[in-house]
């Protein structure tokens, strides 16, 4: 297996390295072969050859069985003309590869229930999926544009989706809540636009398709109402990518850290995207204060949706679920109790886990076996 690594800018580096050596660890444990190789993108590339995708590591991408992004970006860069900055280098690799969904799974940690800003009650049992379209909608529609000047100057962009579009990130919808508690809620605006109106229309025509999946329809304004009210009655929400991109953010925080949670791009039939959600945090960079785990668990839905290797997979999520139930937190997850540790000393911790399980710690944050002793 051929895994292109994207480091990227800021934490990139560091979280790479850690998310490295556990594929390493867990893929020679499960008797899988991989090869790992890096290329510059976003900030870094731009320094290093003056374009934020450069078309080397674009070929890299489109060769290997996967890729895996870390992240982009740096405010030194934003002054840049916007095809040189580092965030169009990500919508150029996705558009590269073909990438029209973006998964992005949300499922709150018990032994992190306090870390989220909403009540345990509420955030309990979280597990959902929002399935965002990723190459369509108002970020790509024709016209765009400004006209004009001084107080006569106007601003446009065009929300379109064409009937392909919706039918096949509705498809990939379906399947994976077939795969899963079989429920689907398609968020729209259908009260108020056009192109909602056809996207419910494609929406409802595919359901017959998919009998055992029970399918809602709900405007955007009440799903953000909702994930936040009773975010457990969702298991996937279908979404156009604007309402997709501020939905998932929203839900990101139910688990109380952005820095838990991983994301995939995928297309049909080439490799897929796999990073963290997070961005590249340049005020921590080269602190040893990053948090992996989110990249950790990228690298996961990389081995199981891109790779087929279910069983390493599983592996590396519950080697994250051990360490953060013996107690290890990051900055970011810092609570009272917990053990303090840096971006290494984390990575440290998981490789131990998938080896065997990680002893429980009293209630001072003191490990009870000498071998994770905190650092």
């Amino acid at each position: 297996m051929n895994i292109t690594l994207l480091p990227g800018d800021g934490i990139g580096p560091e979280i790479t390295a850690v998310t490295k050596a556990l594929l390493q660890a867990v893929c020679s444990r499960h008797g899988l072969r991989l090869a790992m190789e890096e290329a510059p993108m976003g900030g870094a590339a731009v320094a290093a050859c003056g374009e934020p995708l450069p078309e080397e590591t674009l070929r890299r991408c489109r060769t290997a069985d996967a890729v895996l992004l870390a992240a982009i970006g740096d405010p030194q860069y934003d002054r840049l003309p916007r095809w040189q900055r580092p965030e169009s280098g990500l919508l150029a690799l996705r558009a590269g590869l073909n990438l029209f969904a973006n998964l992005r799974p949300v499922k709150v940690i018990p032994s992190l229930l306090g870390a989220s800003s909403l009540k345990p009650e509420v955030v309990s049992g979280v597990d959902l999926l929002v399935v965002r379209e990723l190459t369509g909608g108002i970020y790509f529609g024709q016209p765009k544009g400004r006209i004009g000047s001084g107080a006569e100057e106007r601003a446009f962009n065009t929300m379109t989706y064409g009937a392909m579009e919706v039918d096949r990130i509705a498809a990939m919808a379906f399947r994976l809540a077939s795969q899963r508690r079989h429920q689907l809620c398609s968020v729209d605006k259908a009260n108020v636009l056009d192109v909602s109106q056809l996207w419910r229309e494609r929406v409802e025509r595919m359901a017959s398709a998919y009998p055992g999946v029970t399918v809602e329809h709900m405007y955007v304004d009440n799903a953000a109402m909702q994930l936040i009210r009773q975010p457990r009655r969702f298991d996937v929400l279908l979404t156009g990518n604007l309402f997709g991109d501020i939905l998932s953010d929203e839900a990101a925080m139910l688990s109380g850290s952005i820095g838990l949670l991983p994301s995939a791009s995928l297309g049909d039939g080439g490799p897929g995207l796999f990073e963290p959600v997070h961005g590249s945090a340049p005020d921590i960079a080269g602190q040893d204060r990053a948090n992996p785990l989110a990249m950790v668990l990228s690298a996961a839905m990389m081995l199981r949706l891109g790779l087929g290797q279910e069983d390493a997979a599983t592996a590396l999520e519950t080697a994250v679920d051990q360490v953060l139930k013996a107690g290890f937190r990051t900055p970011d997850m810092m609570a009272r109790g917990c053990v303090a540790v840096g971006c290494r000393a984390m990575g440290d911790h998981l490789l131990a886990a998938l080896d065997a399980p990680v002893e429980d710690m009293d209630a001072s944050g003191t490990s009870t076996g000498s071998s994770q002793a905190a650092p």
